[in-house]
Parts: structure tokens; sequence; C-alpha cells
């Protein structure tokens, strides 16, 4: 099992930027891919980004196309989600993930999620 700690959620203003990090931890990790998901309140949970750990290969949700970029650091296990142009309707508990398997179809671990909130 791999566990997931996420930081960097906060308070923001409409236009501004924030970046989110994810530490991965466990006894093996090597995850095929990693990925960022969030959660609105009274909505389902969304895809936001995913990359391809051992290529670096990057994959997007439309909704937020454009606008945020996914990395990461093999040397410290660390997945970033660099978001910009922030809109009032990016507010939502995001969270990092990881698939067990190959596919996001699988079993899943999950973080604790962090706090986004950006007002207009």
């Amino acid at each position: 099992q791999v566990q997931l700690v996420e930081s960097g959620g906060r308070l923001v203003q409409a236009g501004e930027s924030l970046r989110l990090s994810c530490v991965a931890s466990g006894r093996t990790f090597s995850p095929y891919t990693m990925g960022w998901f969030r959660e609105a309140p009274g909505k389902e949970r969304e895809f936001v980004a995913g990359i391809v750990w051992s290529s670096g290969r990057t994959y997007y949700g439309d909704s937020v196309k454009g606008r945020v970029t996914i990395s990461g650091d093999n040397a410290t296990n660390t997945v970033y989600l660099q978001m910009s142009s922030l809109k009032p309707e990016d507010t939502a508990v995001y969270y990092c993930a990881a698939p067990s398997g190959s596919s996001w179809k699988g079993v899943v671990d999950w973080g604790q999620g962090t706090q986004v909130t950006v007002s207009s």
C-alpha cells in the first residue's frame, strides 16, 4: 500500500496560481501512474491530471486542460499540480491518488485531500 500526503491547498483569489504537492511513501513505491482528482461540494470526484511515472507522459481532464500542469520528482517521490488562472469553480478538495495497477479502474490509494478555495 502507498501512503500519499497532500499539501499546498489554501484560500486564493480568482486569477491567482497555486501549487499542490503530494509526497508518496510505502514499502515498495513504483507506481505506473499517479494523478490528482478533485471533489467539489455536491459533485462527484473528478479527474484532474495524471502522469506516467516512468516516462513522464502527462494527461489531463477536460475541465482544467490548459490551466494545470502535473509534474513528478522521482528522487523525492513527489508529484505536483501547478494551477493557474484559478476560478471559483475550481474550489474543491484535491486528492492525490495512485492505482495499484496500470489502470484507474482497479484499486486506488488516496491521500487525505487538501482544500483549495477560490474566492471571486
